[in-house]
């Protein structure tokens, strides 16, 4: 698998826009939960929302991690030498770390000021990991 992202042209290309198309899922999702939190679309019900938008989120992230992992496996000592690139691991930490504590205490449940914040830093979070993302190759 390697040696082809490496040797086909469009291969890697190819890989890139998946990583994308995960990444699409797994932001666009939480944005969509975050406005219903955030009291647009008032109608639909917050958990069966949650449970869609999260269940696609979570797909989106297995997408984007899969295929980041294998662009990561054809150049890492050039990867682990970017500030860009470390600074994206350490944000995708963070992002995991606050989704967790999210969950762990009840937040989609609770919906108070402290979920909200979270929900906020969630999204900022992520868009940072986008940002970093993209100044990678430069």
């Amino acid at each position: 698998m390697l040696e082809l992202l490496r040797s086909t042209p469009w291969a890697y290309p190819a890989l890139e826009a998946v990583h994308i198309v995960g990444i699409a899922l797994l932001l666009g999702n939480l944005v969509a939960l975050e406005l219903r939190v955030f009291g647009r679309a008032g109608t639909l019900p917050v958990a069966g929302l949650a449970r869609l938008s999260l269940g696609l989120a979570l797909g989106g992230f297995g997408i984007a991690a899969a295929s980041g992992a294998l662009m990561f496996a054809t150049q890492p000592s050039e990867l682990l030498a970017n500030r860009a690139f470390l600074l994206k691991m350490g944000l995708l930490a963070v992002a995991g770390g606050n989704a967790l504590w999210f969950h762990g205490r009840g937040s989609l449940v609770k919906l108070d000021t402290l979920a909200r914040v979270q929900m906020l830093s969630s999204t900022a979070i992520w868009l940072a990991v986008v940002f970093c993302g993209r100044w990678i190759a430069y």
